[in-house]
């Protein structure tokens, strides 16, 4: 008996039948695209005096994100590992009338906020991070961006442990407008030492860190 010989349909099938199985791998292994990105404002001391600048970013980062994205911005004040730091939170629609809605009560929210905001007199960073990382990991987003609004000059009421490795695989935290203290400016290395500090907390949980003071590049960086 002679073997059976494949013919060109049937060879057509399997080919077909191979590619739709290797690109169901693929999507089912690519993961999320959406973005997510979580906004820490430091509202310790004089630094609300900052957070004019802070609407200018949210309003460049409502113009750059798409439907399925999400966004929150929350304050860092003396204890931020809760929920209801967060002073307003969206999870964009695919149609244009409902997002356009959601980004207006997003501006609201902050307008609102920062005209209303009380100085904290303590500033949880960490706990801040913990928080943001926590709410992007719930939302599954694909990109995850952790933006820190603060002269990263932790300071905690007693009592409070923050002494915590971080688990930031996949998270970028990007710092902003670094601001220089008083005493950073009498020693120049306590400016430095705090920032090398904080890359090094970042880069151990597994995150990338990055410092930007110029906020034109900041907007460029986010619009590319």
């Amino acid at each position: 008996m002679k073997p059976k010989t494949l013919t060109i349909p049937t060879l057509t099938i399997g080919l077909l039948l191979l590619q739709g199985v290797l690109l169901s791998a693929c999507s089912n292994t690519a993961g999320p695209t959406n973005s997510g990105v979580y906004l820490l404002m430091d509202t310790s001391g004089t630094y609300t005096k900052e957070l004019g600048n802070a609407q200018k970013l949210v309003n460049v980062m409502l113009v750059k994100l798409e439907p399925n994205d999400s966004f929150a911005v929350a304050r860092i004040d003396t204890g931020s590992f809760s929920e209801k730091d967060i002073i307003t939170k969206v999870t964009f629609n695919d149609r244009p009338s409902e997002a356009n809605r959601q980004k207006r009560h997003f501006r609201e929210a902050m307008d609102t906020f920062v005209k209303n905001v009380k100085p904290s007199r303590f500033t949880d960073i960490t706990g801040g991070i913990l928080q943001a990382a926590e709410y992007l990991n719930e939302k599954g987003s694909g990109k995850k961006t952790i933006l820190i609004y603060s002269d990263l000059k932790e300071e905690l009421p007693e009592g409070y442990v923050r002494d915590i490795p971080f688990q930031l695989e996949g998270f970028d935290i990007i710092a902003l407008n670094v601001t220089k203290l008083h005493s950073d400016n009498v020693d120049p290395r306590e400016y430095m030492d705090r920032l090398e500090e904080w890359q090094r907390r970042v880069e151990e949980g597994g995150g990338s860190w990055r410092v930007i003071n110029d906020m034109d590049r900041l907007e460029r960086i986010l619009q590319g």
